[in-house]
C-alpha cells in the first residue's frame, strides 16, 4: 500500500511553476500524482516526501480539496476576466 506524502500542496503551492500548478488544476481528482510530476514537484520545492512503489505521490484529502479550490478559483477568474 502506498504511503501518504508528508508534505502538503497548500504549503508549497507558490513554489511550483505555473505549468505544474496547471497540471494539478487540470487533474483535480487525481489521488496519485504520477512519478514524472512528483519528480518535478520535488525539484521545484526541495521536499523529499514519501512516494509509492512506482514513484508517485499519494495526495491527502486535504491536498485534493485545496487543488479543487484552486481549480474553482482559476475557472472563476477566467469567467470574470
Amino acid at each position: 500500500m502506498a504511503a501518504l506524502i508528508t508534505m502538503h500542496i497548500r504549503e508549497f503551492w507558490n513554489q511550483l511553476s505555473s505549468e505544474t500548478q496547471q497540471w494539478l488544476i487540470n487533474n483535480p481528482g487525481s489521488v496519485i500524482v504520477p512519478r514524472t510530476v512528483t519528480a518535478i514537484i520535488k525539484g521545484q520545492t526541495g521536499e523529499g516526501g514519501v512516494v509509492d512503489g512506482h514513484g508517485g505521490t499519494v495526495l491527502t484529502d486535504e491536498d485534493r480539496a485545496f487543488i479543487r479550490e484552486q481549480a474553482h478559483r482559476t475557472r472563476s477568474e477566467a469567467v470574470e476576466g
